[in-house]
Formats: C-alpha cells, sequence, structure tokens
C-alpha cells in the first residue's frame, strides 16, 4: 500500500508468514499422512519427503501433537478435522501411553502401544496433560479436565532417579520450566485451580538457581544451592532451553502485567541471546561454555530448529511487551537466518538438524524428538503477537 509504514509492512508480511507457513505448509505436511488409521496415534519418524523411517511412537510427540491439534481447535477454527485428529491422539494416549504398574507413562512404543522404554523423567506426563487439557476445552469434558490435572501432578510430584550421585547432585533448569509453561496452558485450558500456586514455584526456582545476574547468564544445571559448578556439566549452557525459559516468563508478566517479572524475562533473553547467537555464522549455537572455553559437547556448534523457533517466539514476545527496537532487531536476526535455511521449499515443514554454516546435516524431518510441535508453536504463537502487536 503506497506510503504504509514499514514496521507496519514488516509485520503484516510476518503475520502472513507465520499464519499461512502453520496452515499451508507446516499442518499439510504431518496431515492426513501422520494419523494411524489402524493402531492410533500418529506416526511422526519421517523422511524428508515425508516418507515412513519408522513406525514406533514417542509419547512426547504423540501428547504435543494432540495438544496443538486441540489448541488450534480451541483457539484458531473449531474445524472438525483438527478435533477428530485431537481425539484420535488423546485415545491412543489412554490406552498405550501409560504403565499400569506404577501410573507413570512411558516415553517411547511400538506402534500397537507396547512399551520399549521409560524415563527417569516424567516429561511424558507433562505432555500429556496439556493435550488432555485442551480436550477437555473442547469437549467440555469434566473426565478430562480431571486427567488434565491429576497427569500434571504426577509429573510435578515426580521425583527422578538421581542422575548425579551425592557427590555432586546437579539439578537443573528444565523441570521448573516446563512445570510454568504446563501450568500456563492448563489455566487457559481448565482453569487449573492450583496453576498459579506451582507457577509462583517454578518462577522462585528459575530466579534463585539458575539467574545469575553477577555473570549475565541463565545456568542449564547448579548446584542445589544455585552456586554455580565450575566442572563441565555445571558450565555447559544451552542457550536455546534458557530462551525458551525466558518467553515462558514474559507470558507470565503479561498475564499479572507485572514489571518485575517482564525485566526478568528480558534479562534472561538478553544474556542469552548475547552468549548464544553465532557472531561468524549467524544462527543460535546449541552448548556454550560458561566462561567462553571450548563447549564440553561435541555438537555443540550445531543449528537445531527448536532453539531458532523459541528465539523468534521470545525476541517478537520481547519487542511487543517493551516496544525496545534492538528486540525487533534481534527478531529481524533469527527470523531471517532461520527462514533462509530450515525451511524446505520442495516438501514443506523444516529440517531439523544443520551444520554450523548452515548446510544440511540430516533431511529427517521427524524422529522421537521433532515432530509437530515446536514449529508449529512458533508459526501460532508468533501469528498471536503479530496481532497483538498490530492491536496496539
Amino acid at each position: 500500500m503506497p506510503g504504509q509504514d514499514p514496521v507496519t509492512t514488516r509485520l503484516d508480511e510476518l503475520r502472513a508468514c507465520y499464519r499461512d507457513g502453520l496452515l499451508e505448509d507446516t499442518l499439510p505436511f504431518w496431515l492426513p499422512r501422520s494419523i494411524d488409521r489402524e493402531e492410533g496415534g500418529f506416526l511422526t519418524i519421517r523422511d524428508r519427503d515425508g516418507t515412513l523411517l519408522d513406525d514406533d511412537k514417542g509419547i512426547w510427540q504423540q501428547a504435543r501433537f494432540t495438544w496443538l491439534l486441540g489448541e488450534l481447535h480451541n483457539t484458531v477454527e473449531p474445524r472438525p478435522e483438527w478435533l477428530d485428529a485431537c481425539r484420535h491422539g488423546i485415545e491412543f494416549l489412554q490406552r498405550a501411553a501409560t504403565d499400569p504398574t506404577d501410573g507413570r507413562m512411558w516415553f517411547h512404543v511400538t506402534r500397537d502401544g507396547r512399551p520399549i522404554r521409560k524415563r527417569r523423567y516424567a516429561f511424558s506426563e507433562s505432555f500429556a496433560s496439556i493435550a488432555f487439557g485442551e480436550f477437555a476445552k473442547a469437549m467440555s469434558s469434566d473426565e478430562h479436565a480431571v486427567r488434565a490435572a491429576e497427569t500434571f501432578e504426577r509429573f510435578a510430584n515426580h521425583e527422578p532417579a538421581p542422575k548425579f550421585t551425592n557427590v555432586r547432585p546437579l539439578v537443573g533448569i528444565g523441570v521448573p520450566m516446563i512445570t510454568l509453561g504446563a501450568c500456563q496452558e492448563l489455566r487457559d485450558s481448565i482453569g487449573y485451580d492450583r496453576a498459579d500456586e506451582w507457577i509462583d514455584r517454578s518462577l522462585e526456582t528459575i530466579e534463585t538457581l539458575f539467574v545469575h545476574p553477577e555473570l549475565r547468564v541463565v545456568l542449564e544445571t547448579a548446584n542445589p544451592d544455585g552456586t554455580v559448578s565450575e566442572h563441565a556439566d555445571g558450565r555447559n549452557l544451552n542457550p536455546g532451553h534458557a530462551i525458551e525459559g525466558a518467553w515462558f516468563v514474559l507470558r507470565e508478566a503479561r498475564h499479572r502485567d507485572d514489571a518485575r517479572l517482564r525485566r526478568l524475562g528480558c534479562d534472561m533473553l538478553d544474556w542469552m541471546w548475547e552468549r548464544g547467537w553465532d557472531r561468524e555464522h549467524g544462527g543460535m549455537l546449541y552448548f556454550v561454555d560458561l566462561h567462553g572455553g571450548p563447549p564440553a559437547e561435541y555438537w555443540h556448534d550445531m543449528k537445531f530448529w527448536w532453539p531458532h523457533n523459541e528465539t523468534i517466539i521470545a525476541t517478537l514476545f520481547a519487542f511487543a511487551e517493551t516496544g525496545e527496537r534492538r528486540y525487533a532487531e534481534w527478531h529481524a536476526q533469527v527470523h531471517d537466518w532461520a527462514y533462509a535455511h530450515f525451511p524446505d521449499e520442495e516438501h514443506g515443514e523444516w529440517f531439523g538438524y544443520l551444520r554450523r554454516d548452515g548446510a544440511v546435516s540430516s533431511r529427517i524431518k521427524g524422529n522421537r524428538w521433532k515432530g509437530p510441535f515446536h514449529l508449529p508453536r512458533m508459526q501460532l504463537e508468533c501469528w498471536r503477537l503479530c496481532d497483538r502487536i498490530g492491536r496496539d
């Protein structure tokens, strides 16, 4: 449009990019081909062109995709095909995801739901809880609302077997961060009455143990008292993970209109952007060392899809909350780099794993870690943020 403000033009372009990318590229890659009409659930381990590589099922991906479908139905448009696919996922989770001997959920099962592996932590439960929550909202189902709350509390109250001995008992940011994000979803979907209690507890843990203003860092692991462990595990930072936590904090700041939380979320983003952005090649590094030394992980300099998804959300969220130009500039940097390297123009969706210079390392589109979650959640969240910025 002649004379249109450049910021407005960019915002309109971004809105279309996220909306159309979600509805016309990402979702059509997964639906309907991933629906397993014979055994239930979804088949998500796929090659670049969608060819099925393995018919095993990761419970994380079953639950996350089910959540996404329910979220789309409840907040974008009540499409019958989304609700039907969501129901399909719920039925598989109810039938095959839980070990009846101890009530814990599996991590990895066969196509027909026979158990293969269970992990020491309970993230399967966290993702299943938000799936049950969205289905409960879609169906006005008290039964599934109760199941959502009970499944979340099994996650929140689970005490995993120690990863480390008492000689060096490190704790990780993952549990309080996922607790925060899951409770925000459950508060919206089922009005979970203990959400604020768990959110407060998680925010305190994150801020007390992992956020270190004196070092301008968000630790991935810490000593139980919040001090830095000066060993390889303690020095190893995951910027994208901390930045995901940053936008969860910003979302809570928005919900409460809390300036202190807004500052906390922005600080977390600021510090980990400084540490994670690759000044030589662009994009977000996967691991960095606390003191700038060589990271312990040999795959530290790969570029994974999900830290870029989370950084795209966080930078746009920070701009929406503060109006500060630098966040718009950071968002443009990470958005433009990611969209220049990850999308597969021929077959749709994104590659998941790149080398440091942006070359594709693996053509795989889905495995037990990558599936229809981080990318479509980013597209949905950023579509909403663009609408909000436009209104504000």
